[in-house]
């Protein structure tokens, strides 16, 4: 019980302090939050998909979209008001952008969804961080926020997430990852 109490504790307390100087991680030019996509129910996608077509697409569901706004709420309150969001071309992926509500979302390729072709991992991988190196070369002091999926969170960081679960990522010059730690 007394560990139960202490462990609660630490996440009460701890977490706050973890996450007080996230704005200014995100405005040093070296980091950046990647997330995995709000809730929608089942795996993958439907056989005949189509990007763009989001009826034949697995999309978000009703908590999936509370889940999008929480997040985007939790994320102004640690002063994040506005960034520069990306997303997968993914409509749960857009969907889940849009809901944060931190400004124009702009669809990327090397985002999208590498789970129905696994070879594509690491080529995809390497676009990825060319795109991020291009991104925090910018003098814009605006926190870079990456929506995306499952595999490509794992691909790019080594971590393993969960639906709506976002990483505060440090990147070296090339737009590698070079650590990263969950945020909720």
């Amino acid at each position: 019980m007394i560990r139960i109490l202490v462990a609660l504790w630490a996440w009460l307390v701890l977490m706050p302090l973890a996450n007080a100087n996230l704005l200014s991680e995100l405005q040093s030019g070296s980091s950046l939050i990647i997330m995995r996509h709000a809730d929608a129910p089942g795996i993958g996608d439907p056989q005949g998909y189509r990007i763009g077509d989001c009826s034949t697409q697995r999309n978000l569901g009703e908590y999936g979209r509370q889940q999008a706004k929480e997040i985007g709420a939790w994320l102004s309150k640690q002063g994040i008001s506005e960034a520069r969001v990306f997303s997968s071309p993914w409509c749960r992926c857009l969907d889940t952008a849009v809901l944060l509500n931190k400004g124009p979302v702009t669809s990327e390729r090397s985002l999208g969804s590498f789970f129905n072709e696994m070879s594509e991992s690491g080529k995809q991988t390497r676009e990825l961080e060319v795109f991020v190196r291009q991104q925090l070369s910018k003098s814009s002091k605006l926190p870079l926020i990456l929506v995306t999926h499952q595999v490509n969170t794992y691909a790019y960081t080594g971590m393993s997430v969960g639906v709506g679960q976002m990483l505060l990522v440090k990147v070296n010059a090339q737009g590698k990852a070079i650590s990263s730690r969950a945020l909720n």
